[in-house]
Protein backbone atom coordinates (compact mmCIF):
# COMPACT_ATOMS: atom_id res chain seq x y z
CA UNK A 1 0.00 0.00 0.00
CA UNK A 2 1.29 3.52 -1.06
CA UNK A 3 2.29 6.02 1.36
CA UNK A 4 -0.80 8.37 0.46
CA UNK A 5 -2.96 5.63 0.73
CA UNK A 6 -2.20 4.92 4.22
CA UNK A 7 -2.77 8.44 5.04
CA UNK A 8 -6.01 8.56 3.36
CA UNK A 9 -7.45 5.51 5.42
CA UNK A 10 -5.21 6.19 8.65
CA UNK A 11 -7.44 9.83 9.01
CA UNK A 12 -10.76 8.00 7.53
CA UNK A 13 -10.20 5.32 10.23
CA UNK A 14 -10.16 8.07 13.19
CA UNK A 15 -12.69 10.22 11.60
CA UNK A 16 -16.10 9.38 13.80
CA UNK A 17 -14.03 7.81 16.74
CA UNK A 18 -17.08 7.80 19.22
CA UNK A 19 -17.33 4.67 21.21
CA UNK A 20 -19.39 2.96 23.46
CA UNK A 21 -16.13 0.67 24.21
CA UNK A 22 -12.68 1.67 25.28
CA UNK A 23 -10.28 1.33 22.45
CA UNK A 24 -8.01 -1.48 21.79
CA UNK A 25 -4.22 -1.01 21.62
CA UNK A 26 -1.51 -2.83 20.67
CA UNK A 27 2.26 -2.35 20.52
CA UNK A 28 5.15 -3.98 19.14
CA UNK A 29 9.11 -2.72 19.25
CA UNK A 30 12.32 -3.76 18.28
CA UNK A 31 13.81 -4.81 22.24
CA UNK A 32 17.50 -4.19 20.57
CA UNK A 33 17.07 -0.64 19.43
CA UNK A 34 17.92 2.13 21.34
CA UNK A 35 15.21 4.55 21.18
CA UNK A 36 17.48 7.37 23.11
CA UNK A 37 19.41 7.88 20.47
CA UNK A 38 16.28 9.42 18.18
CA UNK A 39 15.39 13.16 18.47
CA UNK A 40 13.59 13.99 15.52
CA UNK A 41 10.81 12.42 13.37
CA UNK A 42 9.39 13.19 9.39
CA UNK A 43 6.08 12.11 8.20
CA UNK A 44 5.56 10.06 5.61
CA UNK A 45 4.24 12.71 2.87
CA UNK A 46 0.61 11.56 1.43
CA UNK A 47 0.63 10.72 -2.08
CA UNK A 48 -3.05 11.53 -2.45
CA UNK A 49 -5.28 14.59 -1.46
CA UNK A 50 -6.63 15.05 2.35
CA UNK A 51 -10.46 14.85 2.05
CA UNK A 52 -10.54 15.13 5.61
CA UNK A 53 -8.87 18.15 6.22
CA UNK A 54 -10.35 18.78 9.93
CA UNK A 55 -9.56 15.37 10.81
CA UNK A 56 -6.11 14.94 9.54
CA UNK A 57 -4.89 18.52 11.30
CA UNK A 58 -6.33 17.17 14.28
CA UNK A 59 -4.71 13.73 14.41
CA UNK A 60 -1.25 15.20 13.05
CA UNK A 61 -1.43 17.76 15.76
CA UNK A 62 -1.95 15.11 18.17
CA UNK A 63 0.61 13.42 17.73
CA UNK A 64 2.61 16.15 16.93
CA UNK A 65 2.00 17.65 20.49
CA UNK A 66 2.03 14.07 22.27
CA UNK A 67 6.06 13.19 20.51
CA UNK A 68 7.08 17.07 21.48
CA UNK A 69 6.16 16.49 24.56
CA UNK A 70 8.41 13.21 24.64
CA UNK A 71 11.34 15.79 23.32
CA UNK A 72 10.82 14.84 19.71
CA UNK A 73 11.60 17.23 17.57
CA UNK A 74 9.15 17.42 13.80
CA UNK A 75 11.41 18.27 10.53
CA UNK A 76 10.24 18.65 7.55
CA UNK A 77 13.06 16.33 6.16
CA UNK A 78 15.66 13.36 6.84
CA UNK A 79 14.29 13.43 10.69
CA UNK A 80 16.20 10.36 12.47
CA UNK A 81 12.48 8.66 12.09
CA UNK A 82 9.70 8.10 9.72
CA UNK A 83 6.38 8.40 11.08
CA UNK A 84 4.01 6.35 8.20
CA UNK A 85 0.14 6.29 9.69
CA UNK A 86 -2.19 4.00 7.80
CA UNK A 87 -5.73 2.70 8.26
CA UNK A 88 -8.87 1.30 7.44
CA UNK A 89 -12.98 1.38 8.71
CA UNK A 90 -14.78 -1.52 8.81
CA UNK A 91 -18.96 -1.46 9.06
CA UNK A 92 -20.56 -4.02 10.83
CA UNK A 93 -24.27 -4.72 12.39
CA UNK A 94 -24.84 -4.89 16.27
CA UNK A 95 -27.73 -8.12 15.60
CA UNK A 96 -26.79 -10.56 17.48
CA UNK A 97 -25.10 -13.64 15.09
CA UNK A 98 -28.10 -16.19 15.06
CA UNK A 99 -26.98 -20.21 16.17
CA UNK A 100 -25.05 -22.01 13.32
CA UNK A 101 -26.39 -24.71 11.32
CA UNK A 102 -23.14 -25.92 9.82
CA UNK A 103 -19.84 -25.49 11.54
CA UNK A 104 -19.16 -22.98 8.87
CA UNK A 105 -22.54 -20.92 9.04
CA UNK A 106 -22.33 -17.91 10.92
CA UNK A 107 -25.75 -15.76 9.69
CA UNK A 108 -29.23 -15.77 11.36
CA UNK A 109 -31.41 -18.92 11.76
CA UNK A 110 -32.83 -19.97 8.18
CA UNK A 111 -36.80 -19.74 7.73
CA UNK A 112 -38.69 -22.59 8.05
CA UNK A 113 -39.19 -22.75 4.02
CA UNK A 114 -35.44 -22.27 3.72
CA UNK A 115 -33.44 -25.11 1.49
CA UNK A 116 -30.03 -26.17 1.14
CA UNK A 117 -29.60 -24.55 -1.95
CA UNK A 118 -31.44 -21.18 -1.40
CA UNK A 119 -30.34 -19.93 2.26
CA UNK A 120 -32.34 -17.74 4.93
CA UNK A 121 -34.68 -15.21 3.71
CA UNK A 122 -32.86 -11.97 5.47
CA UNK A 123 -35.44 -9.96 4.02
CA UNK A 124 -37.02 -10.87 7.62
CA UNK A 125 -33.95 -10.15 9.35
CA UNK A 126 -33.77 -7.13 11.08
CA UNK A 127 -29.71 -5.89 11.01
CA UNK A 128 -29.95 -3.18 13.70
CA UNK A 129 -28.21 -0.16 13.50
CA UNK A 130 -24.54 0.13 11.47
CA UNK A 131 -21.01 -0.33 13.74
CA UNK A 132 -18.61 1.09 13.04
CA UNK A 133 -14.82 -0.07 13.94
CA UNK A 134 -11.78 2.13 12.98
CA UNK A 135 -8.06 1.35 13.19
CA UNK A 136 -5.15 3.67 13.26
CA UNK A 137 -1.90 2.36 13.04
CA UNK A 138 1.12 3.94 13.33
CA UNK A 139 4.87 2.96 12.65
CA UNK A 140 8.17 4.54 13.36
CA UNK A 141 10.80 3.98 10.64
CA UNK A 142 14.06 4.44 11.36
CA UNK A 143 15.60 6.17 8.36
CA UNK A 144 19.72 5.13 8.56
CA UNK A 145 18.39 1.63 8.32
CA UNK A 146 15.40 1.10 6.75
CA UNK A 147 13.73 -0.81 9.54
CA UNK A 148 10.30 -0.02 11.21
CA UNK A 149 11.67 -0.10 15.17
CA UNK A 150 8.01 0.56 16.51
CA UNK A 151 4.65 -0.11 15.89
CA UNK A 152 1.55 0.58 17.32
CA UNK A 153 -2.07 0.19 16.05
CA UNK A 154 -5.59 1.45 18.59
CA UNK A 155 -8.99 0.36 17.50
CA UNK A 156 -12.45 1.60 18.95
CA UNK A 157 -16.09 1.32 17.60
CA UNK A 158 -17.27 4.75 16.74
CA UNK A 159 -20.92 6.60 15.96
CA UNK A 160 -20.44 8.34 12.56
CA UNK A 161 -23.05 10.49 13.40
CA UNK A 162 -21.06 12.25 16.44
CA UNK A 163 -18.69 14.42 14.02
CA UNK A 164 -17.73 17.00 17.10
CA UNK A 165 -17.30 14.28 19.92
CA UNK A 166 -15.00 12.38 17.38
CA UNK A 167 -12.51 14.79 16.88
CA UNK A 168 -11.88 14.77 20.92
CA UNK A 169 -12.24 11.19 21.03
CA UNK A 170 -9.70 10.67 18.18
CA UNK A 171 -7.23 12.78 20.19
CA UNK A 172 -7.65 10.65 23.00
CA UNK A 173 -6.96 7.34 21.05
CA UNK A 174 -3.38 8.84 19.29
CA UNK A 175 -2.78 9.52 23.53
CA UNK A 176 -3.50 6.20 24.35
CA UNK A 177 -1.80 4.81 21.33
CA UNK A 178 1.66 6.79 21.97
CA UNK A 179 1.48 5.70 25.39
CA UNK A 180 3.77 2.98 24.93
CA UNK A 181 6.13 5.36 22.74
CA UNK A 182 8.97 5.01 23.32
CA UNK A 183 8.86 2.02 25.12
CA UNK A 184 10.98 1.96 28.39
CA UNK A 185 14.14 1.04 28.39
CA UNK A 186 14.32 -2.89 30.31
CA UNK A 187 17.18 -3.19 32.98
CA UNK A 188 20.03 -5.54 31.56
Amino acid sequence: MKNGQRWLLAFGVMFCATSVFAQKVKVGYDKSTDFSKYTTYTWAKPETPITRPVLFETVVNAIDQDLDLKGFKRVDDKGDLTLIAAGAIEFGSSMKAGTPILPVYGGPPPDLNATMWTGTNTSSVALGPLVAQGTLVLEFVDRSENKVIWSGNVRRNFDPEEKTKSLDLAQKAVFKLLKGFPPKASPK
